[in-house]
């Protein structure tokens, strides 16, 4: 053999052998292989997140919502609030803090797998109105990666089952 070639097969060995996988390759079990999502909010970070995920581990989406098969995720809650933390001598805003709260369940043919479960993460991150557009893109990019934390917690649940 190669000399190249034994110490990435030793690698590529030790990988598969502690378990890792690579992110968004979470395995699902076989009874969630259909999956309908039901929200009232289907243009949130976390519905489009969650149905990203759910594809990439090998889950069909149902979308139509006539297959009484499909196990059902109910989003409960998928909510994003912004406070004021701390502000200037002048009375202006310095800091805020976003939290994402996600409240969910998870039923299949009519038991619960999951019962309702609330997840909240919070951030929080200076503000200057100098930097209004940078600051707006900022805010933008901390509440997609809180929902992208949020459909990992989920994932990690569905595949517990």
């Amino acid at each position: 053999m190669n000399a190249r070639v034994v110490p990435v097969a030793l690698l590529l060995g030790a990988l598969a052998a502690c378990g890792f996988h690579l992110e968004g390759s979470t395995p699902l079990p076989r009874s969630i292989a259909l999956v309908r999502i039901e929200t009232s909010d289907t243009e949130s970070d976390f519905y489009f997140g969650l149905r990203k995920a759910l594809i990439a581990a090998g889950t069909r989406i149902d979308e139509s919502g006539h297959d009484g098969s499909a196990t059902v995720i109910h989003v409960l809650t998928d909510l994003t609030t912004q406070r004021i933390l701390t502000v200037s001598a002048l009375n202006v805003p310095t800091e805020y803090e976003l939290s994402y709260q996600l409240k969910f369940s998870v039923t299949s043919q009519g038991r619960d797998l999951i019962a309702p479960e609330t997840h909240t993460l919070v951030r929080d991150y200076n503000f200057s109105e100098n930097e209004l557009l940078a600051k707006e893109r900022e805010t933008r990019i901390l509440n997609e990666a809180l929902a992208h934390d949020l459909v990992s917690v989920v994932m990690r649940r569905l595949s517990s089952l």
